[in-house]
């Protein structure tokens, strides 16, 4: 009797929590320095949930480790709904690339909601003399550690999406890690590197301006701003490689503020400014509850580890 009167008084609690939230602004926290993807899209959610719920979302870039700094940033702060983090597919590259997190990166958090997910282009210099993904991989498989891919840096989307591709491929190309996805794709468009797996906001004046070759797109379907480019599955069964981002929470935040956050980021997913700021990005909205959220998660992490491990990654 005891424990059914702690938990109804808890439960009233909760929603009494509930329905005067938010009553001053909330923080979203941003693990990677601003100009990203990961920041573009924080700031159009942050800006559009801060009107839905009357209090500011202010941004809060803790870039550095990965992302790992700004994620223990939030792991360690009061569950009290307040505080956001800002995931992207790097969340899940990170507990398998790092020996030692700072936080648990399953129990420190709840998932809120996914925003949306988006691929990867494959381009190379035009003076390759390649025109299709099957061309490229003969390429490779007649000439071993001939080619060389340029990356964001170890541990980067670029970085993992390239090495499934070369482990599903099984070839040999040489991975030059650059200290960010910009210094990469110049090198890449001078001819320094031969290869890379770059966003679409960085690759589209690019390829139209012919100083990159886009071979192939590394979603589940062809990408809608080129309809025309087959993806890396049409000619690799089961490759698939896509960025992704969402909302999680402190652990412990109540029940009844994860599902107030859900109820309008999900809303907002609808809204002419999102869907236009993700298509900007390549990407497209995903919807999924909280939980399914969580689970997605789990596979995501799941399916990197393999990669982390068969091809020999590690950020420490």
């Amino acid at each position: 009797m005891a424990r059914m009167v702690l938990a109804a008084l808890l439960f009233c609690a909760m929603s009494a929590l509930a329905q005067g939230y938010p009553a001053r602004p909330l923080r979203l926290i941003v693990p990677f320095p601003p100009g990203g993807s990961n920041d573009i899209v924080g700031r159009t959610f942050a800006a559009q949930l801060g009107e839905r719920l009357g209090q500011s979302v202010v941004v809060d870039n803790r870039g550095g480790a990965g992302g790992t700094i700004g994620t223990d940033m939030a792991a360690k702060s009061p569950p009290d709904g307040y505080t956001l983090l800002l995931i992207s597919v790097a969340h899940a590259f990170n507990q398998s690339m790092y020996k030692k997190l700072p936080y648990d990166a399953e129990k420190s958090f709840v998932p809120v909601a996914i925003l949306g997910t988006g691929p990867v282009a494959l381009t190379v210099h035009p003076s390759l003399p390649v025109n299709s993904v099957k061309e490229l991989i003969d390429l490779a498989s007649a000439k071993p550690g001939y080619l060389n891919l340029a990356s964001a840096g170890v541990g980067s989307f670029q970085h993992l999406s390239s090495e499934l591709f070369k482990l599903q491929a099984r070839i040999f190309i040489v991975h030059i890690p650059y200290k960010g996805g910009g210094p990469a794709m110049m090198d890449t468009i001078a001819g320094q590197a031969h290869l890379m797996m770059a966003s679409f906001i960085q690759v589209i004046p690019h390829v139209k301006s012919g100083k990159l070759k886009l071979l192939g797109t590394s979603g589940a379907k062809r990408s809608p701003l080129f309809p025309e480019v087959p993806t890396i599955a049409e000619t690799l069964p089961g490759y698939e490689a896509a960025n992704w981002w969402g909302i999680v929470t402190p652990a412990g935040t109540p029940q009844p503020i994860v599902e107030r956050l859900h109820k309008e980021l999900t809303s907002i997913l609808s809204s002419h400014e999102i869907q236009k700021r993700l298509e900007s990005e390549g990407a497209e909205p995903l919807r999924m509850s909280p939980a399914e959220f969580g689970r997605f998660i789990a596979s995501e992490t799941a399916k990197w580890a393999r990669v982390v491990k068969e091809a020999g990654i590690s950020a420490d």
